[in-house]
């Protein structure tokens, strides 16, 4: 199968931008109500622009904090920052770099500078200055800080105008969208076709192409709202990514515990199956709170085009897969912490038992001696 051909005429993408995505766990939760009250500078809620209310439903919409401009070195001068909070303990950083007047090729090419870029050893120290900059305004608004951050990224390239009609059907056709999704000039037939299967159009001059860590989206209205869906996507995955990673490193520590419990003396390790049973739980129902924060953090109900796209976009990031292991894991600590309390609570009854044979026997002891 030939690839598209390159020559795209005088195509020239007159409006668009170019969405690099970072997001991080910062904290077990973070009180969007209390950073509303500590900005110095106006901050907002999350709305999607095309959406109705009643369409879409945030759990809690995340906060966002403006945060100016910096200067990148990726042949535009300035891109536009942004960090939006989310109650969950995630913070997603944004850098917006607009684009205006570019050729078809120059536009691929600023695309792939730009994900190089924020790959590099400097993109990197570039979001990792921000989002401590983000931590330091929101310090006494984060519950339990996270020592070791996780992250996800992503990369969005969007035009919301060219210098002439489109249609979608082009774009992959005559023009090929696989340099931008992939960084890569060529590819087997079977790696373009899988590349291109997250394909949507709703209106005849409109798509959205999605990959693993790339978007495409042609959104002639000029609203950001395929974008924010996708962030919210990816701010799920990265929860889930960590509640996955904290019970793998817990199931080990739960069973050297018990371990440990079952090698004391009878009574003193029935009291440490008692206190293990309770951090258990507690465990349990902070991740099941929590876990159900993440499920909950976007509702699309009536938008037709948006709920096809957030719902490729949960199978594509694995979304149901993450969390069906979180619960695994969360079932095996659940049936431990049963375990546990139920041989605690056996312990006890046979303490109570082994106390009244002895006062018994005492009674008869004390009425011969007497």
């Amino acid at each position: 199968m030939a690839s598209p051909a390159a020559d795209t005429g005088a195509l020239r993408v007159e409006a668009g931008a170019i969405l690099v995505l970072r997001l991080y766990d910062v904290a077990y939760a973070i009180d969007l109500a209390r950073v509303e009250a500590l900005a110095a500078e106006p901050v907002s809620r999350l709305r999607l622009s095309r959406a109705e209310p009643k369409a879409i439903s945030f759990g809690i919409a995340p906060l966002e904090l403006s945060l100016g401009e910096i200067v990148l070195p990726t042949g535009q001068p300035r891109g536009e920052v942004m960090a939006r909070l989310y109650e969950f303990g995630a913070v997603a950083i944004s850098l917006r770099v607009p684009v205006q007047g570019l050729s078809w090729e120059a536009y691929v090419e600023l695309v792939n500078a730009t994900y190089k870029w924020a790959g590099s050893e400097s993109g990197a120290q570039v979001f990792a200055d921000t989002l401590a900059r983000v931590q330091r305004k929101i310090a006494p608004a984060l519950t339990r800080p996270s020592a070791e951050h996780i992250e996800e990224d992503y990369l969005l390239s969007i035009v919301h105008r060219f210098n002439r009609d489109v249609a979608p059907t082009e774009f992959g056709d005559t023009i090929d969208l696989v340099p931008v999704l992939s960084g890569e000039r060529q590819l087997a037939a079977s790696e373009r076709a899988e590349l291109l299967r997250h394909r949507f159009s709703y209106y005849p001059n409109d798509l959205v192409v999605l990959t693993w860590d790339r978007a495409f989206v042609i959104e002639p209205s000029g609203d950001m709202d395929v974008a924010d869906v996708l962030e919210v996507a990816n701010a799920q995955l990265l929860e889930l990514r960590y509640y996955d990673e904290l019970l793998d490193a817990e199931l080990p520590h739960m069973y050297d515990r018990v371990e440990t419990a079952r090698q004391r003396l009878r009574g003193l390790g029935r009291r440490r199956y008692a206190a293990l049973a309770r951090q258990l739980y507690t465990l349990v129902a902070e991740v099941t709170e929590i876990r159900e924060r993440i499920d909950n953090a976007l509702k699309v109900t009536e938008d037709v085009y948006l709920a096809r796209i957030y719902g490729a976009a949960l199978e594509l990031f694995r979304i149901r897969t993450w969390g069906g292991a979180v619960d695994h894991k969360l079932a095996i600590i659940r049936d431990t912490y049963s375990a546990l309390y139920d041989d605690a609570a056996t312990s006890r009854s046979e303490l109570l038992e082994l106390t009244i044979v002895l006062l018994i026997v005492f009674e008869v002891i004390l009425a011969f001696v007497i």
